[in-house]
């Protein structure tokens, strides 16, 4: 097994949900159980041998900056996107030129979870097979994911290839915003803003998109309620 040693930690959102609840700070630095989103993500990045960590910024970037600096345990890259928003893909992209050329992990901030069986993220290296996969995501059950309320993203097959939701229909999985993916993927990718969903549908079609069930419970944190959820999880756990 070879975890990769490059990460990057997406932060960069409006976060326009959460603003009801805290306005003053952006979304990454909101805390859960005494501890910000954007900490904790690091810590299981770190936890899991990661050595460098991008995270971009948009939204109160000053702030979600200076706090950063308070973090000397792993290093820790800024991409700026202050002056355009690049959307998940086009700020994937933009930070490639940081991330190499091997696979890396991208870790959404506001994504949390309580382990199952054993550490996710070097589960999910274990899974990693560069010759058949582009992709490789985190995927949590749809019906017992917690603060989500989604219709699910994927099914996934026996052998962990993942298949688009049809519309109007119910997925088995979520996505649960960890993912290992490779470089290659970008390669035709457009310039400017996109979504990572150009990138998924892509390698879906190339039968390159697989998935690995997360076996603990993921927890959702994009509103008010999906905190208070979380919140009594961990308290629980």
């Amino acid at each position: 097994m070879t975890l990769p040693q490059k990460a990057m930690i997406l932060a960069a959102g409006l976060g326009k949900r959460m603003r009801a609840f805290r306005e003053d700070v952006p979304k990454p630095l909101v805390k859960i159980a005494g501890r910000a989103l954007i900490d904790r993500a690091l810590d299981r990045l770190i936890e899991a041998g990661i050595k460098s960590v991008v995270v971009n910024v948009h939204h109160k970037a000053d702030m979600l900056r200076a706090h950063l600096e308070t973090r000397s345990d792993v290093d820790i890259v800024i991409s700026d996107e202050i002056d355009q928003l690049l959307d998940t893909g086009g700020g994937v992209k933009k930070a490639l030129k940081y991330l190499g050329n091997d696979a890396f992990i991208t870790h959404n901030s506001d994504s949390i979870w309580i382990e199952g069986m054993g550490l996710s993220l070097r589960r999910l290296a274990e899974s990693w097979d560069p010759d058949r996969m582009d992709a490789l995501m985190l995927m949590a059950p749809t019906v017992s994911s917690t603060g989500y309320e989604g219709r699910g993203d994927f099914d996934m097959e026996p052998n962990g290839q993942l298949i688009r939701r049809e519309e109007a229909r119910v997925a088995s999985f979520v996505w649960a915003g960890v993912q290992i993916i490779h470089p290659r993927l970008f390669d035709e990718s457009p310039d400017g803003p996109f979504s990572t969903n150009l990138l998924w549908d892509k390698a879906a079609e190339d039968e390159r998109l697989f998935g690995m069930r997360h076996d603990g419970i993921w927890m959702h944190v994009g509103s008010p309620d999906g905190v208070a959820q979380a919140e009594a999880l961990l308290k629980e756990s």
